[in-house]
């Protein structure tokens, strides 16, 4: 037999087991709860660590399912999102002044849109710049315009990043001041600058060596510019522990960290806000992805559990969402987590093709057909972020519990 491959770890909040699991399965498999206590705590958890005058923002790209949306909302300061669809979702619960509109390729519907809200538009580009100008003339409207920056840095040790290097989002920072200059004079609401130097890191000091690198950029740019930025978003890039030796961020240290740089801040920089962009940490651990097992099969000295879910709807814990390392994302089997395992097995879904595995030689308790799998870490880039269309086996359902 092969020896077990490690996966990652339970969050805490789940590790005793899953209490209201019965009344979860009521609504059928495959299934994802998002446990919003988890969330609220994660909120109030940054609230207190983080210095006064930084906002919380969700990056809604993590998780947009609607009754999430319309929960957080009442706990976050801002929204941020990146198109006409989230833009959609995200005013139906939030007011637009609190609404951030990033991504590059926005269309010229889509920027009119952000126009007609009230929400930031972070523009990408001179391009996009130009256009946004020329459809605020035609509206009438005073466009209220940030401009996203693409920093001469990257964080270290992020899964995704996005700085210190050529790159289709935000502008290169020599040349941000001049566009600054440019909206002042053209009249715009300029809202100031938008510096997201990477994600999913789970290097402490590495985020905190981010924001401090971001502070001294934003502080440099407003002093060319001669203007002080209402808002200073410095992105996000906190990760959560997927992976078996994955350990959480220390948020408390990032928080005085942070507040260490901010009373060293530049003078010109004195009055502004600044905002910290999450997605993942936010959400990602609240959620739970549940897969009922329809067959056992031997194949070659393996047990393989086929379940009713598969990449469909969780492309990423199959590995195929950017993962270059194929690696188990916590599982267990849901209703005797915590059990000693008695054998080792694949999960893999229904799809005709081999990406289809959840989870790779795993040790378990021994399951049974109507058995049901717990994929947790699922609450971030989980339903949204995978081909729910492909091979026609429909959606999987979506729960928000505890709200």
């Amino acid at each position: 037999m092969n020896a077990p491959k490690a996966t990652g770890p339970i969050p805490p909040e789940f590790a005793a087991g899953l209490p209201q699991l019965g009344e979860w399965l009521a609504r059928g498999t495959p299934l994802y709860v998002y446990d919003f206590a988890v969330v609220r705590a994660r909120v109030a958890r940054l609230r207190a660590a983080l210095p006064e005058g930084v906002d919380i923002h969700y990056a809604i790209k993590a998780n947009p399912f609607p009754p999430l949306l319309g929960a957080i909302a009442l706990l976050v300061d801002g929204m941020d999102v990146a198109s006409a669809g989230e833009l959609e979702k995200v005013t139906a619960v939030m007011t637009s002044h609190s609404v951030s509109f990033a991504g590059p390729g926005k269309r010229d519907f889509e920027i009119e849109a952000g126009i007609r809200a009230g929400a930031t538009i972070n523009l990408e580009s001179e391009g996009e710049a130009g256009r946004a100008l020329a459809i605020a003339d035609r509206l009438g409207i005073v466009p209220r315009l940030a401009v996203r920056v693409n920093p001469d840095f990257e964080l270290r040790g992020s899964g995704m990043r996005m700085g210190g290097r050529a790159s289709p989002f935000g502008i290169d920072a020599e040349r941000v001041p001049a566009l600054v200059r440019r909206l002042i004079e053209a009249g715009a609401d300029w809202r100031g600058f938008h510096i997201f130097a990477g994600s999913q890191s789970l290097d402490s000091a590495a985020i905190s060596e981010s924001q401090a690198a971001t502070i001294a950029l934003a502080g440099r740019l407003a002093g060319e510019i001669e203007a002080e930025p209402p808002l200073v978003n410095l992105g996000g890039g906190f990760g959560i522990p997927y992976f078996a030796g994955d350990e959480p961020v220390n948020v408390e240290g990032i928080g005085r960290s942070l507040g260490q740089q901010l009373a060293r801040r530049a003078p010109i920089l004195a009055n502004s806000r600044f905002a910290v962009e999450l997605g993942r940490w936010l959400v990602g651990e609240a959620g739970i992805y549940l897969a009922r097992v329809t067959d056992r099969k031997d194949s070659g000295g393996e047990t393989f559990l086929i379940v009713d879910g598969g990449l469909n709807h969780h492309l990423a814990a199959t590995g195929n969402f950017g993962t270059v390392v194929r690696r188990n994302y916590p599982v267990a089997l849901a209703h005797r987590i915590g059990e000693p395992a008695e054998e080792t097995v694949s999960i893999v879904g229904p799809l005709c093709t081999p990406l289809d595995r959840l989870a790779d030689r795993v040790a378990l308790p021994r399951a049974e057909v109507g058995d049901v799998i717990a994929i947790f870490a699922s609450g971030a880039y989980g339903a949204s972020a995978s081909p729910m269309a492909f091979l026609g086996h429909g959606p999987a359902a979506e729960l928000l519990a505890n709200s």
